[in-house]
């Protein structure tokens, strides 16, 4: 009997090491891969390409890669890497090497590849495939909110290829994660199945596509966000300092010039309002760095430099150590308030919203506070607490605001309540303001969004991997603004506020900006 067990257990591990074997051997480096189905094409074999995502393998996926097949006598699968994987920061669920584990232990496929690139474009034109499958979409609307599939279909043909949509029963991936694999807290996958019963994906992306043609006005500090990677080496020998080894240096457009950018992916009309020193200006830097449907118009400082935030991060875990600021908060900005004031003078009126980003480093003085309550259509504000303004910089100096955007640690400044429900402090302030549209950004616990009418409405929040939340706030206030003045109601403006926060918490400093493709299919993965 003993025997026996043995005999099992040693040809159920020769089996298994077979199966790894054989699976292992058909994924292949697109490179490797494109040599071999050359030498196949030579030999009369009819090469079939499929390409996704394919996160959770499901019988949806495995319908369509049975049809696909049959088009021809080699099946070649392809997939997203994880870094490409624009579904938001929850996906993928499963990482590329399992993903291409999976699809290479199916009977159907021959041989898989994790691709190189965002879209199957550049892996068309080196597999040459004589067939490219795609699922058919019953859906309206845009398959992925980008032209991808269009070009794909232009490299298949350009090779001598056709394209064929299958017309397999389909399921939903992302309808499965959400409902079945634990990415995220109960309380938000509890608010996000009642958010789906009320509203669709078309809805939502339809309201971030509606602000295009809005003309958009920024107002605020222009800021270089300047990021020292080092590696922690450890204590000085002789005095009580940390040493740390310099890996590299990067610089960002930071402030009122980062939110222009995030607003300009989204309206084609922005104009930017801001400043900058006449010492260390960074102004071609600034320039070639802002989206080009951005006008700025920039008033100058003298002897000041444009304000630097340089930061220093242990790169490893990219864990902040200190800051340094560089910038003068004097007579500076007082010597220029009246062309500044002249700018904004002749510009308020002309715009459907304005966005003031006070980050209370000087330039949003009294007058230029009040110039924009009174002329502003519809006014948008941010005020920040920082080491550079110690707390003197509160969202009750502006008298009228149609939508304010501030965090957490900003209401309880003003509220001088350290403790207290936020949802109270929250609605206690927006009605001191006068505000129709209030929301309080809280991290990791989500928002809250008092309106007016509608009252109160706490939404989680839906960032599941956070690399950096300077400028989370920012990005927020930038694209919900336009949202607000278009009309969305309380709920969808948490919704798209929390969205976007996730989506930022995703980039270090601001190496890029939020894209509408990413952001539209972000929010078709959660409604799913």
């Amino acid at each position: 009997m003993g025997q026996n067990a043995a005999a099992r257990g040693w040809r159920q591990m020769n089996h298994q090491q077979e199966t790894r074997e054989m699976t292992g051997n058909k994924i292949r480096r697109i490179d490797d891969l494109a040599a071999t189905l050359a030498t196949l094409r030579a030999e009369g074999r009819r090469v079939v390409h499929c390409h996704g995502v394919f996160d959770l393998l499901h019988i949806g996926h495995i319908k369509h890669l049975e049809a696909a097949r049959k088009h021809g006598d080699v099946l070649v699968v392809t997939l997203t890497p994880d870094r490409f994987v624009n579904k938001g920061p929850h996906r993928p669920a499963f990482p590329e090497r399992l993903r291409a584990e999976a699809l290479a232990s199916l009977a159907c496929v021959d041989f898989v590849a994790i691709n190189e690139w965002p879209t199957a474009v550049e892996t068309i034109e080196r597999l040459r495939p004589n067939c490219y499958v795609k699922g058919l979409v019953r859906e309206s609307g845009k398959r992925d909110h980008t032209d991808a599939i269009d070009r794909e279909a232009e490299a298949v043909k350009a090779c001598g290829g056709e394209l064929v949509l299958t017309d397999e029963e389909t399921f939903s991936a992302s309808t499965l994660i959400n409902r079945f694999i634990d990415v995220f807290t109960p309380e938000t996958k509890a608010f996000l199945e009642q958010f789906r019963a009320r509203h669709t994906p078309e809805e939502i992306v339809g309201h971030l596509q509606a602000i295009r043609k809005l003309k958009v006005l920024i107002i605020g500090e222009s800021i270089i966000d300047e990021y020292q990677f080092c590696s922690v080496m450890g204590k000085s020998g002789k005095e009580p300092v940390l040493v740390a080894l310099h890996n590299r240096t990067e610089q960002y457009i930071g402030g009122a010039l980062a939110i222009a950018n995030h607003v300009a992916n989204f309206c084609d009309h922005v104009c930017l309002v801001s400043a900058l020193g006449t010492v260390d200006t960074f102004e071609e830097f600034i320039a070639a760095k802002l989206h080009r449907n951005i006008a700025p118009h920039f008033i100058r400082l003298p002897g000041a430099p444009t304000i630097l935030k340089r930061r220093f991060l242990e790169e490893y875990q990219a864990v902040k150590l200190f800051e340094v600021y560089v910038m003068r908060n004097d007579a500076a900005l007082a010597e220029k308030e009246a062309e500044f004031c002249r700018e904004l003078e002749s510009r308020l009126s002309q715009y459907d919203v304005v966005i003031v980003a006070d980050y209370g480093h000087g330039l949003m003085g009294d007058r230029a506070v009040r110039l924009v309550c009174e002329n502003a259509r519809f006014l948008a504000v941010n005020t920040q607490t920082n080491a550079g303004n110690r707390g003197l910089n509160t969202i009750s100096k502006y008298p009228r605001a149609d939508y304010v955007s501030i965090g957490e640690p900003e209401v309880r400044l003003d509220t001088r309540r350290a403790v207290g429900d936020i949802r109270d402090l929250a609605k206690g302030l927006a009605e001191k303001i006068a505000t129709r549209n209030f929301v309080v950004t809280r991290g990791s616990a989500g928002c809250v969004v008092h309106d007016r009418q509608a009252g109160l409405f706490h939404v989680p929040a839906f960032a599941i991997r956070v690399v950096d939340r300077v400028g989370a706030g920012d990005a927020v206030l930038g694209l919900t603004a336009p949202c607000v003045a278009s009309g969305v109601s309380p709920e969808v403006l948490g919704f798209i506020a929390n969205v976007v926060g996730a989506e930022a918490c995703t980039i270090m400093g601001h190496r890029s900006f939020i894209e509408p493709a990413s952001l539209f299919r972000h929010i078709t993965s959660l409604m799913k």
